[in-house]
């Protein structure tokens, strides 16, 4: 249960789903946790139910400014940031690639790609200060194998990717891993999104479709993403590791 004894980790998107559940996972685990998201009171809600271990902050990942923010509460509270998740996610709903107005477009390309952009600029250096530290962020199995209906979130997975390998090039002499994960589709807020609407005959339909035989869980994610973080994961960067039930192949 120390496996990430002594970190400190900084999650986006975590009062919910993917992010929480990695929140929750990360701190069994030993580490001290900045539960981070734009909904206030459920990242108050999952810090305070963590315990001493955690503490909450208000962060819309679009504004490089409160990345900032961010970064100097968990300064404050811990003296340190080891690992940066990047989970902090936004989808258009499944339909005409046409349909999507500019600034569901806009807010897309924001969260799902700015926001990578921003974290590196606030974190790298604190990170190469210490000596090394981890960024992983939460992509998608959309960034690998596109469908149809959800274009511009499949471009903007596949740009997710894409900088994962090219930061974890560049700043593996600075002892910064980066790796992302790509999770299938969960039980979370966003699925109505992903699948157009949420019924019974559409979640058969989209199981049917993992080899598996189910969707995806927080804690599947969240054990994923604590072994890419941990030191078990030491040699592992540049890495797009499917967490997808087989739904890839």
């Amino acid at each position: 249960m120390n496996r990430l004894k002594d970190k400190v980790a900084v999650i986006t998107g975590a009062a919910s789903g993917f992010g929480e559940g990695m929140a929750r996972r990360f701190a069994e685990e030993g580490a001290r946790v900045v539960v981070s998201d734009i909904n206030a009171k459920g990242a108050e809600r999952v810090a305070g139910e963590i315990g001493k271990a955690a503490i909450w902050t208000q962060t819309d990942v679009s504004q490089a400014s409160e990345f900032e923010e961010m970064a100097k509460s968990a300064l404050d509270a811990f003296g340190r940031i080891d690992i940066m998740v990047n989970n902090a996610g936004f989808t258009h709903r499944n339909g005409d690639m046409l349909g999507v107005d500019e600034a569901t477009f806009d807010l897309i390309t924001a969260v799902n790609m700015k926001a990578i952009y921003h974290a590196a600029l606030t974190v790298v250096p604190i990170m190469e200060s210490q000596g090394g530290g981890v960024i992983l962020t939460t992509a998608s199995t959309a960034g690998l194998r596109p469908r149809p209906g959800l274009t511009w979130y499949n471009a903007s997975k596949g740009w997710a990717i894409t900088a994962t390998k090219s930061m974890a090039v560049e700043l593996a002499p600075k002892n910064i891993r980066v790796n992302c994960l790509c999770p299938v589709a969960g039980d979370t807020g966003m699925l109505a999104q992903f699948m157009g609407e949420d019924t019974p005959e559409l979640r058969a339909k989209f199981r049917a479709s993992i080899p598996l035989g189910r969707l995806s869980t927080p804690l599947d994610i969240a054990n994923a993403a604590l072994w890419l973080a941990s030191d078990e994961a030491a040699f592992i960067t540049g890495v797009a590791l499917e967490v997808d039930g087989g739904r890839c192949i």
